[in-house]
């Protein structure tokens, strides 16, 4: 199983690669504000097509299956966070050549994730530590609208744990942030 996920992981970034074979673009730094959860962000160019983009705020999350306790009702926790994410952008040529965006690494990409929770400011469940940590790849979109306004949204399975080692792995994991553009 993990000599499926390498091989597959080299073929993913050997397509890659070759679809963007055309240099018409460079990734860009830029600095967020989002909204959603609220926090600030900036995304430095890594590469022709990557970046590596950190944010911290305060924001609302559910509970990990084994790091929380809940009687009942909707799960939240809402609590400050850091959020490191490398973005390997696949698309930017193509939005190119279909006179579509790429300003602010407008785009496609998979990515590395990790993010990290802090002690609570309000909640409903009882969290096993005051810090959890989770890490991942995803695959996502982000585009720019108008002049300012921000879209990102990514998906993907992450792995969680805390301080104390208690950990596990989550399908399904999605991020959505709205704000602007610096």
């Amino acid at each position: 199983m993990r000599n499926l996920f390498i091989l597959g992981l080299m073929a993913f970034f050997t397509i890659t690669t070759y679809a963007q074979q055309e240099k018409n673009y460079h990734t860009e730094k830029v600095w967020r504000v989002n909204f959603l959860n609220p926090g600030a962000e900036l995304e430095l160019s890594t590469g022709q097509y990557s970046t590596f983009s950190t944010g911290v705020g305060v924001g609302y999350g559910g509970g990990y299956p084994d790091l929380t306790f809940a009687e009942n009702g909707i799960i939240y926790i809402i609590a400050p966070f850091v959020d490191l994410q490398e973005k390997w952008f696949y698309n930017m040529n193509k939005r190119i050549r279909k006179g579509r965006t790429t300003e602010n690494n407008s785009g496609n990409f998979i990515s590395m994730r990790a993010i990290g929770r802090g002690s609570s400011i309000a909640e409903n469940v009882h969290r096993t530590t005051n810090y959890d940590f989770a890490f991942g790849p995803t695959w996502g979109i982000q585009r720019k609208y108008g002049e300012k306004f921000h879209l990102l949204f990514d998906i993907g399975p992450q792995y969680y744990t805390d301080f104390e080692g208690r950990g596990n792995i989550f399908p399904i994991i999605f991020q959505l942030n709205l704000g602007f553009d610096l």
